[in-house]
């Protein structure tokens, strides 16, 4: 599935980028989150504020609904918060700064997580495109993600996995 034209420079980049993943000092190349002290929780796994339905106050059971389930696991906190921010880094971490004070007003929030945002965003974007490629020859998905043997697509994914390689080996944002 990967144009022909940018499968070097895409397996160099998804190379560089799951080695750094692997190497994270919070992820210990592999071993449970837990054993390094990191609580993991049940998920919903897809947060992104399109799965988030509103019921109009003076409504009954008025405030946000999650909806698509389907991604629901376990992992750290952080997984169901980052894909909440937008935006440039400033923007990110003012997000992320009312989000974690929101999130505490139920539970509290280890910090540390926040270094395992720019590596599940890596990961999310890796599982992107192989999510697409495993369903490829259902006939829906051709129609639907045209673009997606494009080399443009393509082009677009190794420089994605570079800027997120930068930011990796970059430091976390702060709540």
């Amino acid at each position: 599935a990967v144009a022909p034209e940018v499968r070097t420079a895409w397996s160099a980049a998804l190379t560089e980028a799951l080695t750094l993943i692997e190497a994270h000092p919070v992820l210990k190349a592999g071993a449970p989150a837990e054993e390094d002290g990191i609580r993991l929780i049940r998920l919903h796994g897809d947060s992104h504020p399109g799965n988030i339905l509103w019921t109009p106050e003076g409504q009954p059971g008025a405030g946000p609904h999650f909806v698509d389930l389907d991604d629901a696991r376990t992992g750290p906190a952080v997984q169901d918060l980052w894909m909440l921010l937008s935006g440039d880094r400033r923007q990110q971490t003012q997000q992320l700064g009312a989000l974690v004070d929101g999130y505490e007003q139920f539970r509290a929030f280890d910090r540390r997580e926040l270094a395992l945002i720019e590596p599940l965003r890596t990961l999310r974007l890796i599982h992107y495109s192989a999510w697409v490629a495993r369903r490829w020859d259902d006939p829906a998905f051709p129609i639907n993600f045209p673009w997606f043997g494009t080399r443009d697509y393509w082009q677009g994914q190794v420089d994605m996995l570079v800027e997120q390689i930068e930011e990796m080996q970059g430091p976390p944002l702060m709540a």
